[in-house]
């Protein structure tokens, strides 16, 4: 609830320029694809988005990244919405990536040691089918590298229990309203951000400081 009530009041301020934002964002993907020699994308559920795209924003090679709604039944959800249960999504991030830099199974070990895939649908405090834990392949190539991933780590016991992680294939992905966007840079002072998200930024951040930018 806590978390809810914090977005409500940011999303009360920017929807008058909603969508002219959209339209800039996604203008800005397009060019920053384009920019990229060797691009690819990546798209991961690993709870709240606001965590997971404070991590992979910092790492090199990565270009871009985008919160939104991936996996589910219904167009263009809503945030409240989806944190109904109901439309079948899960928060997630969309990466782009130069291959060139970083590797698909460098951002699946990010991925895996970045939050907890033994909890079904829930992280922390965060519970619900919308904070599963999922990597939606987007070719063979994906499915085939963390699906192997994902049996080392179980084989190498790295988890206490079994992983629950979904690797299912891409189908959708709806961009996140505005007022998402950078958020723990925006809103670092929230009491969610230090103390749900700062922690697992450090933590990334010391097990991973030879990837950081």
């Amino acid at each position: 609830m806590t978390k809810l009530l914090i977005i409500f009041c940011i999303a009360a301020t920017l929807l008058s320029c909603g969508q002219s934002t959209s339209k800039q964002l996604n203008n800005k993907t397009i060019m920053i694809t384009k920019l990229i020699s060797n691009p690819d994308t990546a798209t991961f559920a690993m709870g709240c988005f606001w965590c997971s795209e404070a991590i992979f924003q910092d790492l090199k090679g990565v270009q871009s990244v985008q919160s939104g709604y991936a996996g589910g039944s219904v167009k263009n959800p809503s945030y409240r919405e989806v944190c109904t249960g109901s439309t079948g999504h899960a928060e997630a991030i969309q990466v782009v990536y130069d291959t060139t830099k970083i590797t698909f199974t460098e951002l699946l070990e990010i991925f895996w040691a970045s939050h907890d895939p033994t909890t079904l649908n829930r992280q922390g405090a965060d519970e619900g089918t919308q904070y599963r834990s999922g990597v939606f392949v987007h070719s063979e190539q994906q499915k085939e590298l963390a699906e192997a991933f994902k049996k080392k780590l179980e084989m190498e016991k790295k988890f206490d229990a079994k992983i629950v992680t979904e690797i299912t294939p891409f189908t959708n992905f709806y961009r996140a309203e505005n007022y998402h966007d950078d958020y723990f840079k925006l809103h670092g002072e929230e009491p969610y951000c230090t103390h749900v998200i700062a922690p697992k930024v450090e933590k990334f951040k010391k097990a991973f400081k030879d990837k950081l930018k």
